[in-house]
């Protein structure tokens, strides 16, 4: 916890108002920003004028969108941060074995967050890329990160929130979700078939540190052409947890 007196709120307020813009709203005026960070609209549009003024932001003078500045952010962490570096020469390794997208992914409160990637040529990524967002409860690595909570911390974490049906795979009702990490905790795997996206599975296993804590998660994903859930397991579940496990004296 922060101090009242070392609390900024006006960083606070700055950085609700970007991370206002997202892949279902590209462009925000001060009512829709106030709306989404939840302040006033007088004060949305005093940071709307600023970001923009600062280069983060691109304006028509009603309207505001996000400008390539912000990327400077996302390139300074994959630069410097020692988890994208560390396993990307793994995720390449998976991919060429598979012949299928790979990628190492965190939690951020109730969505995964893509922080390296291995592609292997000629395959679909399925649109997904660094920095990418996702649900957490219909991923395979969402699901996976979601386990390594205590059941309490599980319970805090599901109280309030509402599970999008993202397709008719998607685990929607608590209790099924429940209900699957509780399996996932058990096997210590997850198989997401078709929950996010139709046509696509997806697999992972935890990455844990020598403290036996969990600090992200791996995963392949293949189209249903491509593998067949019953075939990702027996085929390439046995290499995940190889990688896995190499991995642990190092994180």
């Amino acid at each position: 916890m922060i101090a009242t007196e070392d609390f900024i709120l006006g960083v606070a307020k700055g950085l609700a108002v970007l991370e206002s813009f997202d892949t279902e709203r590209q462009r925000l005026n001060a009512t829709l920003a106030a709306a989404r960070a939840g302040i006033t609209r007088a004060a949305a549009r005093r940071h709307l004028l600023t970001l923009a003024h600062l280069g983060y932001l691109e304006t028509d003078g009603s309207y505001f969108w996000l400008s390539a500045k912000v990327l400077r952010f996302s390139g300074s962490y994959l630069a410097t941060a020692r988890l994208p570096r560390l396993l990307q020469p793994v995720l390449n390794r998976l991919s060429l074995q598979t012949r299928a997208p790979s990628s190492a992914v965190v939690l951020d409160d109730n969505e995964v967050v893509i922080v390296a990637r291995g592609g292997a040529a000629g395959v679909l990524a399925y649109g997904l890329h660094l920095g990418a967002r996702l649900p957490a409860h219909a991923t395979s690595t969402g699901q996976v990160l979601l386990a390594a909570k205590s059941r309490a911390e599980l319970t805090t974490w599901m109280k309030g929130q509402t599970f999008a049906r993202l397709t008719p795979s998607t685990l929607a009702a608590p209790a099924a979700l429940r209900a699957r990490i509780a399996q996932v905790r058990a096997q210590d795997w997850s198989q997401a078939s078709e929950e996010h996206e139709v046509g696509v599975h997806a697999l992972a296993v935890p990455l844990r540190n020598l403290q036996g804590q969990t600090v992200a998660a791996l995963n392949v994903v293949a189209s249903v052409q491509g593998a067949a859930p019953e075939a990702m397991l027996r085929d390439w579940l046995p290499a995940l947890v190889e990688e896995a496990r190499a991995l642990r004296s190092l994180l």
